[in-house]
This record gives C-alpha cells, structure tokens and sequence, in this order.
C-alpha cells in the first residue's frame, strides 16, 4: 500500500475530488498554508496604494492511502487537473504504509481500504 500526498492549490481541491472520487475508496482534505519555492503572492490594499508579498500561499493537501497497482492512475488523474506548467502548480509526495486499520470494521490493510 502507498499513501499519496499531493500538495496543491487551494482552488483546484474539486478538481482533484471530481478526478479522483471513483477511483479511491476515499480521502482527506487538509487546508494550510505553505512556501515552496516560486515566487510569493503579492497583496496589494483596498485602495491599490499599498502592496506586500505574502509569506505563504494558501493550498490544501490530499491524502490518500491506495493499493500499490493504483498509484500511477492517481498521480496522472491529479497532475492532469492541477497541471499549469507554472511553478505553484504543487507537488506529490508517494511513501510506504506498513498497515492501514479501519476502526468500524477491525479490518486490516488493503481490505481496510
């Protein structure tokens, strides 16, 4: 099993759902703030006379814990609804899970899923 991160931004979350939802049997949404290493958004005031660079942009995290056989077909849905070719488009991170436990159930790895 493999758990996928894919850090994104924030206004691509339903795009990614809507790419993903009948593929997995679920996922998690965290929103957040984070820095990589594009350039900063810049803020300018009400009235335009005042502008500052934010220290981070908003985004939001996906979590998803798959059978090893799906990962390629989640990180190419993903990348095909979040892909701009600009840097801020995001990044996916793939590791390792030893053991996935659903609390309802009692079940245990892939059939936890």
């Amino acid at each position: 099993m493999k758990k996928i991160d894919a850090t994104i931004q924030i206004d691509k979350v339903n795009l990614v759902s809507n790419a993903i939802k009948n593929l997995v049997g679920g996922f998690t949404v965290l929103e957040g703030n984070g820095r990589g290493s594009g350039q900063r958004q810049t803020i300018t005031g009400g009235r335009g006379t005042e502008a500052f660079v934010a220290e981070f942009n908003r985004v939001a995290i996906i979590s998803i814990i798959v059978e090893d056989s799906k990962v390629e077909i989640i990180i190419n849905a993903i990348s095909e609804v979040t892909f701009t070719g600009n840097s801020g488009d995001g990044i996916i991170v793939i590791s390792t899970i030893d053991d996935v436990v659903n609390i309802a159930s009692k079940k245990r790895g892939s059939q936890a899923l």
